[in-house]
């Protein structure tokens, strides 16, 4: 897994003053919202004037006030989006969104109504135009739900533009909300930004035809080497849904920390949660703080994936309370950045009423699916304790009605009936062990596929990126990219495969602006291989679309990294 403006905004408890002193500006960065523009390189007086990249019929976007009408930007073509649609058709005049522009939320879907007010949200600031959100007929921006469609799936959608309106069409919300982020990418880069500015606003005309790849499209903070708070745990899932992923996988203890509240073992988040890597203030989120980044992740049709790492990863724990150790003795706090040295006492009936009470708490906050039990490295763990762990830790999952997921280790015990095993190994992983998980698949498991050495984002891009780490290489975008998850392990059947993840472990990194420098661009490179056909996947034409996304993370106050490898519009 890894070698080396709201009331809960600021709820996360932390200690002292809730900053760690070497964060520096935390506090500021922590007041940006999702549509707060920052303009990083050229001052927050410039506005976006992105240009289309030539040759390839990227729109052009820009500042309409210095140009004259008759040189007004052509919409945005509608293909040139991320993470690539299933299928466009090109025609028509476009959709011009105006001041007298209704957005009109077809029947009384209370969820739709949702996604009606969220688009509002992110149209307003930008366009400065009322857009009132109502449940009355004509033209306008339509969000219509039709659930005897039976094309698209529960996140699939159609939208289809012309003179008089943009119609979104989906069998659910979920399929709304997907469309909503294509309308976004079909606008102008500076419909992100949080002021007024220019128009025109205008939707190529056409349709696109849209369903995901894959049901499991997802990526994961570590919140226990460095602890995040509530708001920059919510700004990370507004960027996730920006590029349609459906699940955020939260890591909520390691030997650094231990971050979510549980009643039953208080010291595990009041104790083991005081610290973090570097020795910083660490923190830990009561109950109503998780729930509250449930509640919010859930508003953009992402599902939260709990994580407890267990046996080993759990030095927070053992500090905690010295009766999880064989010895019974409480081992010191820890802040570096090794790992297999801790397990849990195989052997003792606490461990198991621990693990019980921990995941009927867990399961308890958490609506969604899944709950992840961690399994890897247990380097202090012999194999015979390893597999009676495992079974028993499964078991108690399903116990609380949750499919278990647990890193590939899983596949060395005996994984339950429905179980998922995420796969992070990488290009020096043996033979025996790829095997091992394959042959899981082969009966029955499930694969989540996140290769350490394509798909994580604490990899540094090369030998001059400052932070992150270099175990798994190198992972250049094009690297994070050029991977197909059908076909990535050998002698695993392409239908094992449930999606991919994109892991951010954060060792070294303390801050929203140095989770972005990592995340961006390769995250919406994973996205796609998680969403688009596999038809749609070829570099060449990739980071083209990439690079055109580079106004929009900007005019959005994304710290992301210009790889050279991409062509990046002009800003």
């Amino acid at each position: 897994m890894c070698e080396t403006g709201d009331t809960h905004g600021e709820g996360s408890v932390r200690r002292s003053t809730g900053v760690n002193p070497s964060k520096g500006t935390r506090l500021v960065r922590l007041h940006r919202t999702q549509h707060t523009a920052l303009p990083r390189l050229l001052g927050s007086l410039l506005l976006v004037t992105a240009a289309g990249v030539s040759g390839v019929g990227a729109a052009q976007e820009g500042h309409a006030a210095s140009r004259s009408p008759a040189a007004a930007p052509s919409p945005r073509p509608l293909g040139q989006i991320l993470p690539a649609p299933a299928e466009t058709k090109p025609g028509g005049s476009p959709y011009a969104i105006t001041a007298d522009t209704r957005i009109r939320v077809e029947g009384d879907s209370r969820e739709a109504r949702q996604v009606g007010d969220y688009l509002a949200g992110v149209l307003r600031p930008s366009t400065g135009y009322a857009l009132p959100v109502t449940g009355r007929g004509g033209d306008g921006i339509r969000l219509r739900l039709d659930p005897h469609d039976s094309g698209p799936g529960t996140e699939g959608y159609t939208l289809k533009s012309g003179p008089g309106s943009v119609t979104i069409t989906a069998r659910a919300p979920a399929g709304l909300f997907h469309g909503v982020q294509t309308l976004r990418q079909l606008l102008p880069a500076h419909v992100e930004r949080n002021s007024p500015q220019k128009g025109p606003w205008k939707v190529a005309g056409g349709t696109v035809k849209d369903a995901p790849r894959y049901a499991y499209r997802s990526a994961m903070l570590d919140v226990s080497r460095h602890f995040f708070s509530v708001t920059e745990v919510k700004r990370y899932i507004d960027q996730l849904a920006l590029y349609k992923m459906n699940k955020l996988h939260l890591h909520l203890s390691d030997d650094q920390g231990w971050r979510i509240a549980i009643d039953s073992w208080p010291r595990l988040a009041t104790y083991g949660g005081q610290t973090e890597v570097g020795g910083g203030a660490g923190g830990f989120y009561t109950k109503s703080d998780y729930q509250e980044i449930v509640r919010y992740a859930s508003s953009r049709y992402l599902e939260v994936v709990p994580e407890i790492d267990l046996p080993g990863h759990t030095n927070a724990a053992l500090a905690s309370y010295a009766e999880l150790n064989c010895d019974g003795v409480a081992p010191p706090l820890y802040t570096g950045t090794s790992v297999g040295f801790s397990s849990l006492c195989v052997p003792k009936a606490i461990t198991y009423d621990f693990v019980d009470d921990v995941v009927r708490e867990l399961a308890a906050l958490t609506p969604g699916r899944y709950l992840h039990i961690g399994g890897d490295e247990a380097h202090s763990t012999s194999h015979d304790d390893y597999v009676t762990f495992m079974n028993k830790a499964q078991a108690v999952v399903g116990t609380y009605g949750k499919t278990v997921i647990g890193w590939h280790q899983l596949t060395g015990a005996t994984p339950v009936k429905g179980a998922v095993a995420q796969y992070w190994g990488y290009d020096r992983t043996g033979a025996a062990e790829r095997k091992q998980v394959a042959d899981a698949a082969v009966n029955g498991t499930k694969l989540v596929l996140s290769p350490a050495d394509r798909s994580y984002l604490d990899m540094k891009y090369d030998k001059d990126t400052k932070l992150g780490l270099a175990w798994a290489g190198y992972v250049s975008v094009q690297r994070s990219y050029d991977w197909d998850p059908a076909t990535y392990l050998d002698g695993a059947p392409e239908g094992s495969v449930l999606g991919v993840e994109a892991p951010l472990w954060s060792e070294t990194l303390t801050d929203s602006d140095e989770i972005e420098q990592m995340a961006f661009p390769r995250l919406p490179g994973v996205a796609e291989l998680g969403w688009s056909p596999a038809s749609t996947h070829d570099w060449d034409t990739y980071k083209v679309r990439l690079g055109a996304q580079g106004p929009r993370l900007s005019a959005l106050g994304i710290n992301y990294y210009r790889a050279p490898q991409v062509p990046w519009a002009a800003e």
